[in-house]
C-alpha cells in the first residue's frame, strides 16, 4: 500500500507542476515525416542532425522555463544532446522543465467503419513507458483521433478510443508517468460550432466513463482535448468570437470533466498563433462556467511556426528565431492567466489547418 501511495504522490506532485500558473506545454513530438513537412517550407534537409539542432534552438531558448513547465519529445529527441553534449532531458531538467514523450505508434484504420482511425501501440507500451521513466520522462501523451461528418463519429468508433486512452492511461501510471489524454475531434469539415460541442461533450463523457473504469487516478491525469470550434469550412468559422469558443469549451468541459482532474492543456488544432492564445484567454477571463481546473496550452505548431520559419536553418538567425517562440510562449503564458491583451510581438494569423492531421 505505502509504495502505492508513493508512486500515486509522485503523479499528483508531476501532474501539478505542469500545470504551474502562467505556464504550458510545447509540444515538440513531431515523428520524422512531420517535422520534414515543415522543414520542406524552409529548405531544410530533413536528417537528424538538423532535426537535433532545432529542438536545440527551442529549448536552450532563454527563459523559456519562465512559460513552459512541460515539453513533449519524440522518442528519438530523448537522446539527443546539445552541441556542447548536454542530454535534452537534463537540459531541461535544470531548466525545472518536466521532459514528457510520445507513446503511440499512429492511427489504424477500426474494421467495419467509414474509415475511422484507433491508436495503435498498447502491446509495446509498457516497456516504452518503463523505459522512458528511466531516461528521465516523467509524462506521457497518446493521440487519438475522430471525426465529425456523415455520422462521424460512430459509437463504435468513440468507445474504441475511449477505452484505448484509459488503457494507455492505466500503463503509464503504473510505469510512474503521468498520462495525457488527448481525444482530438478534428475541426475537418463544415459542421457548426454547436455540433463540435455536442460531439466533444460526447466523446469526453465516454472517455472520464473509460477512465473510471480503469481505475485511472485522475489526480495524476492530464486531459489534452480540441477547443470548441465550427469546422475548418464552416462559412461562419470568421464571425465566431474567442469569447464564444471559450464559453463553449468551458461549458462542454463542465459538463463532462470530473473536478478531480488536474488540468485540461489545450491542442491547437489547426488554429493561428494567435487565435490559439485568444482563445485560451477568453477561457480564462471567462466567470460564468464553473472550471476547477487549470485550463492552459500544450501547443506545437501554434508556438513553433514563427519561430521555425524565422531560423529557415540559418545560424545567423538563431537569435531570433528564439526569440520568436519566447514571444508566443510569453503570450499563451499571460493567456493563461487571462491577461493576454492581443496582437503582441507581430502575432501571426496564418491558418495553420492541414486536413486529416497526423504526427
Amino acid at each position: 500500500m505505502q509504495q502505492k501511495a508513493d508512486y500515486r504522490r509522485e503523479l499528483a506532485e508531476t501532474a501539478q507542476k505542469i500545470c504551474t500558473p502562467g505556464k504550458g506545454i510545447l509540444a515538440a513530438d513531431e515523428s520524422q515525416g512531420t517535422i520534414g513537412k515543415k522543414f520542406v517550407t524552409i529548405n531544410v534537409e530533413n536528417n537528424e542532425e538538423n532535426r537535433r539542432a532545432y529542438r536545440e534552438l527551442l529549448f536552450t531558448s532563454p527563459g523559456i522555463e519562465n512559460y513552459i513547465s512541460g515539453v513533449i519529445l519524440f522518442s528519438e529527441t530523448v537522446k539527443h544532446a546539445t552541441k556542447e553534449g548536454k542530454n535534452f532531458v537534463e537540459l531541461l531538467k535544470e531548466k525545472g522543465i518536466i521532459a514528457g514523450i510520445k507513446v503511440d505508434k499512429g492511427l489504424g484504420v477500426i474494421p467495419g467503419t467509414q474509415d475511422e482511425s484507433a491508436t495503435l501501440g498498447l502491446d509495446s507500451l509498457a516497456n516504452m513507458a518503463a523505459e522512458h521513466y528511466k531516461l528521465g520522462c516523467r509524462f506521457a501523451k497518446w493521440r487519438a483521433v475522430l471525426k465529425i461528418g456523415n455520422g462521424l463519429p460512430s459509437q463504435q468508433a468513440i468507445k474504441e478510443n475511449a477505452w484505448g486512452l484509459a488503457r494507455y492511461a492505466a500503463i503509464c501510471q503504473e510505469n510512474g508517468l503521468v498520462p495525457i489524454v488527448e481525444p482530438e475531434i478534428l475541426a475537418d469539415g463544415d459542421h457548426s460550432i454547436d455540433v463540435c460541442q455536442k460531439v466533444t461533450e460526447k466523446v469526453l463523457a465516454a472517455v472520464f466513463k473509460a477512465l473510471n473504469e480503469n481505475n485511472v487516478f485522475l489526480e495524476g491525469c492530464l486531459l489534452k482535448p480540441n477547443m470548441v470550434t465550427p469546422g475548418s469550412t464552416n462559412s461562419d468559422r470568421s464571425k465566431v468570437t474567442p469569447q464564444e469558443i471559450g464559453y463553449r469549451t468551458a461549458l462542454a468541459l463542465s459538463r463532462t470533466v470530473p473536478g478531480a482532474l488536474v488540468g485540461v492543456t489545450f491542442l491547437s488544432g489547426g488554429q493561428s498563433e494567435e487565435e490559439a492564445s485568444l482563445n485560451l484567454n477568453a477561457m480564462n477571463q471567462l466567470t460564468t462556467v464553473r472550471k476547477p481546473w487549470a485550463l492552459t496550452f500544450s501547443y506545437g505548431r501554434a508556438l513553433q511556426n514563427t519561430a521555425v520559419k524565422t531560423w529557415a536553418g540559418k545560424q545567423e538567425n538563431w537569435e531570433a528565431a528564439q526569440q520568436a517562440l519566447l514571444t508566443r510562449a510569453k503570450a499563451n503564458s499571460e493567456a493563461q492567466l487571462g491577461k493576454y491583451q492581443g496582437g503582441q510581438g507581430g502575432a501571426s494569423n496564418e491558418s495553420l489547418f492541414v486536413a486529416d492531421y497526423k504526427y
